[in-house]
């Protein structure tokens, strides 16, 4: 950064954007070397924490467009994470489950993104991790209420 312009290095913003780019490579590689997607993980860490739900359900949680959740579902179900049955409620919608090699699949991407944190993360001690993961939480919260 010592070529980069002072007034760039001294915005948040810039700072974030630049980070983000090397956080997004590191995460890719990440969930490449298991096998995996980012939308596959969100899919999955949803599944786990909350359940059964709908494809509607999971995008929402998930943060994801409706048909980036029904191709990443369709990849899933392929590889046997998660299964896909009508609900009996309502034939017209589909309830998702995590399989046990699902669940398995996730702590092996779980392990896979404990790494890159630590690699993102490096030169920081453990309490500023925390600081910083909560600060950013409580930034992307306030900007999420939009």
């Amino acid at each position: 950064m010592e070529e980069t312009p002072a007034r760039l290095t001294a915005k948040p913003s810039w700072l974030l954007t630049q980070l983000a780019v090397h956080a997004h490579r590191l995460a890719s590689d990440g969930f490449g070397e298991v096998g995996a997607r980012g939308y596959h993980y969100r899919i999955m860490a949803a599944l786990d924490e909350f359940g059964v739900a709908s494809q509607a359900e999971l995008g929402r949680r998930s943060n994801m467009d409706r048909s980036d959740v029904v191709a990443a579902i369709n990849e899933l179900a392929e590889q046997g994470f998660v299964e896909r049955a009508p609900d009996p409620d309502d034939r017209r919608r589909n309830l998702v489950t995590l399989t046990k090699a699902g669940d398995r699949q996730l702590r092996r991407i779980d392990r896979a993104l404990d790494k890159v944190q630590d690699d993102l993360l490096g030169p920081l001690p453990a309490e500023d991790r925390q600081t910083l993961t909560r600060l950013l939480a409580q930034l992307l919260k306030h900007h999420q209420r939009g």
